[in-house]
């Protein structure tokens, strides 16, 4: 009876320190149903931003591209080079719109964070903020990643690609199992700590010189939020190509 009352009060304070919050959050109540607005407001912001970057960038192409169109090309060779040398010259052209959307929706939620301290959009409650400021966008972006992992080797080498998990002996089945499910982990948690820790810092001076810290700091978040989603999209890339190399 004592063990049971100890592992009970055990989960209880578990239970107690998920629900710790820091700073003030804006939500949605629909029934018993909680809804992390913060994070669905600026994630369509940054997803409106991309649809009509992508229907402008796409009217009225030239051979000769001018302007925009020379400057999203740009993007476009820069995305396909990185997938071209993580995942091969053969395989990588499929993989290239997967690796492309990953990569730029992660780099602009992550400089969408940074014209929020002027209090340019203000909310009932809480702060508006990157969306790669909260664990449950980064995980919901490292989950594709996994299914395209496993998509890539299975849609490759068939039924033959369950047989890396017993290489190069079957004792390392766990063990190599467990890789797998750590890769999108590692993923998520990684730019979730490294938004959330920049977003803190950036906050300090901010909060002291409000009218002139943003500035220097908004470009400063935008070369760090091309480096996160690098670091983000590179891996990525690399785990779908480590899947198909037994063909290369």
């Amino acid at each position: 009876m004592y063990y049971t009352e100890k592992i009970t009060n055990h989960f209880t304070n578990f239970y107690e320190i998920s629900n710790v919050e820091v700073g003030q959050h804006f939500y949605w109540q629909f029934n018993d149903f909680q809804v992390h607005a913060q994070v669905l407001i600026t994630s369509w912001i940054v997803i409106a931003i991309l649809l009509t970057s992508a229907i402008l960038a796409t009217q009225n192409l030239q051979t000769i591209p001018r302007g925009g169109q020379n400057f999203v090309e740009y993007v476009l060779e820069f995305i396909r080079d990185s997938a071209r040398t993580q995942i091969g010259e053969k395989e990588y052209r499929p993989w290239v719109a997967f690796i492309g959307t990953m990569f730029l929706f992660i780099f602009v939620s992550n400089w969408s964070g940074a014209p929020f301290p002027w209090r340019v959009f203000e909310l009932p409650n809480g702060e508006l903020a990157a969306p790669t400021n909260d664990i449950n966008t980064t995980v919901a972006s490292a989950l594709p990643t996994s299914v395209a992992y496993f998509y890539a080797g299975f849609n490759k080498r068939g039924l033959s690609y369950f047989g890396k998990y017993i290489q190069p002996t079957p004792v390392l089945l766990p063990i190599n199992i467990l890789e797998d499910f750590t890769k999108p982990l590692s993923l998520s948690f990684r730019l979730f700590g490294n938004i959330l820790a920049d977003e803190s810092v950036v906050a300090v001076p901010i909060s002291l010189v409000p009218s002139v810290i943003p500035i220097p700091m908004m470009f400063l978040g935008l070369f760090t939020s091309a480096i996160q989603a690098l670091i983000f999209a590179t891996p990525a890339a690399a785990y779908i190509g480590e899947s198909m190399e037994g063909h290369h």
